[in-house]
C-alpha cells in the first residue's frame, strides 16, 4: 500500500479545492459563505471546507467537504429526526437514493437526516466538485418540503 499525501500531495489537493471554491464562489450568486478549517479544529485534523448556499425551499444548504487520506467525503444536514411517520420517511429516503448519483440519504447518530457521499481523491477535479455541490443542492431542494410534510405532518395539518 502506498503512502498518500506524502510531501506536496496534500498541499496540491488543498490548493486544488481552494482554487475551485474561490472560482465557484465568484461565479455563483447562491454561495453565501465558504470557510476552511480542520475536522477537529486542530492543525492535525483532516482538511475541511464548508460551502453555505442559499436555498429556495430550505433557507441554507451547507455542504461539508472533508479531505481524508484517500477520499473526499461530503455531507449536508437535511432535517431533524422525523417526529411522525418514521417508516414512511425512511421508505421515501431509500427510494430517493435509487436516483442519486454519488450521494445517498442517511441517518446520523441523533437520527437526523443527512445527504452524504464520497469519492477517491484521485478523482478530484473542477467538474467533479461542481457535480458534487450541484447534486447536494438539487437533492436537498427537491426533497426537503416533501420530507418535512411527512415527518412533521401534524404541524402542516389545516
Amino acid at each position: 500500500m502506498t503512502d498518500l499525501h506524502v510531501g506536496s500531495r496534500l498541499d496540491d489537493l488543498r490548493a486544488k479545492i481552494d482554487h475551485w471554491l474561490d472560482v465557484f464562489a465568484q461565479s455563483n450568486p447562491l454561495v453565501a459563505a465558504i470557510d476552511r478549517g480542520t475536522s477537529d479544529d486542530t492543525p492535525l485534523g483532516e482538511p475541511r471546507w464548508f460551502v453555505r448556499m442559499v436555498g429556495e425551499d430550505k433557507d441554507f444548504i451547507t455542504v461539508w467537504l472533508t479531505l481524508g487520506q484517500r477520499t473526499l467525503r461530503y455531507e449536508t444536514y437535511v432535517m431533524p429526526a422525523p417526529a411522525e411517520n418514521q417508516a414512511t420517511v425512511m421508505e421515501m429516503l431509500l427510494r430517493r437514493n435509487e436516483h442519486l448519483v454519488g450521494a445517498h440519504f442517511s441517518i446520523g447518530q441523533e437520527d437526523a437526516v443527512y445527504l452524504r457521499g464520497e469519492i477517491p481523491d484521485v478523482a478530484l477535479s473542477a467538474d467533479e466538485l461542481d457535480r458534487i455541490l450541484g447534486t447536494m443542492y438539487v437533492a436537498v431542494e427537491a426533497n426537503f418540503v416533501a420530507l418535512l410534510r411527512i415527518a412533521f405532518a401534524s404541524r402542516f395539518a389545516t
